[in-house]
């Protein structure tokens, strides 16, 4: 039995008004989990590019005694400590960092196999050495053909006799000329 008055007036707030909506533990898990997961991509970046990072002292400290880490739970740990400090410390510079650094190495990774087209390109159609030259003006047009060639005889010889120097040098001659466009 109630002592307090019962009134038929309604409550100006509702009933969870002092109630603040937090995340369930499957979600703070999820976060952690994430978190962690940035930590291990971090690590994974270079030393000289996570000294540049605007990050704490202290996860920073956290960062380098982890890779200085050898044994397997020794560096479990560490990680779970660098998850932890990642909670409590702005995270922004290091998802860019990370983001950068693949971002980086997907363009390597397309610049690659856009050189292998052209190797392609080259070595099966005199047209490509001509489409290569309108592309790219500033080539050796002597030095591109002379390694053509020389990809050509490679690539006739029997599969045992190929040395495969001469693609080796062209795929290196278009890498070269492509890194020297201007972007």
């Amino acid at each position: 039995m109630s002592t307090a008055p019962h009134t038929d007036e309604p409550d100006d707030e509702p009933a969870d008004a002092g109630f603040v909506e937090r995340p369930s533990k499957t979600r703070q898990k999820q976060a952690s989990h994430a978190l962690q997961d940035l930590g291990e991509a971090v690590v994974a970046l270079p030393d000289a590019r996570i000294a540049t990072l605007a990050i704490a002292e202290q996860l920073l400290d956290a960062i380098r005694l982890y890779k200085k880490t050898r044994t397997f739970e020794g560096k479990r740990r560490q990680m779970q400590y660098i998850g932890k400090l990642m909670r409590v410390h702005d995270v922004e510079p290091i998802r860019q960092a990370v983001t950068d650094m693949q971002l980086g190495r997907a363009q390597d990774s397309l610049a690659l196999h856009q050189a292998e087209r052209w190797r392609a390109e080259l070595v099966a159609d005199d047209d490509a050495a001509t489409r290569w030259i309108t592309e790219h003006p500033q080539t050796d047009v002597q030095q591109l053909r002379s390694l053509i060639r020389a990809a050509r005889k490679d690539a006739a010889l029997v599969p045992e006799k190929r040395n495969g120097r001469a693609y080796r040098e062209l795929f290196q001659f278009i890498k070269t000329h492509r890194d020297d466009e201007p972007a």
